[in-house]
């Protein structure tokens, strides 16, 4: 259900890396513990992220939740997009990306959650 290649947070956003840049969504566990998205706030482009820190928001019918970043970088894109077609996230979570990010030379993805540690988190 939820894909190898990617990694996962506690706050259950994902992050594909690829060289030295991280695209981040979204879970479909998130997604469906929101219900249907009808907004999504995204930083600019050259933007700064933290590791754990708040990058946006995500409006639900039901809750706006933060959007917390799995590694620090620079913000290179946005995925432009979900403003016109937030529910895209609901539809296909590991597809619909928010953000890429260029990571720092120390991308530290220790604390980051393999495909198994996130099943048995949101098993709980």
């Amino acid at each position: 259900m939820y894909p190898a290649d990617l990694k996962y947070t506690k706050e259950h956003e994902w992050i594909r890396i690829e060289g030295d840049t991280g695209t981040v969504g979204i879970t479909d566990f998130a997604q469906q513990q929101l219900g249907d998205v009808v907004y999504v706030e995204l930083p600019a482009v050259g933007a700064t992220v933290t590791a754990g820190d708040v990058f946006g928001t995500i409006e639900s019918v039901k809750a706006v939740s933060e959007l917390f970043a799995p590694l620090s970088g620079q913000i290179t894109e946005v995925n432009a997009a979900l403003k016109d077609r937030p529910e895209q996230v609901n539809r296909t979570p590991h597809d619909a990306w928010m953000v890429r990010i260029r990571l720092g030379d120390s991308a530290d993805v220790s604390g980051l959650l393999d495909q198994a540690a996130y099943e048995a988190l949101v098993r709980k």
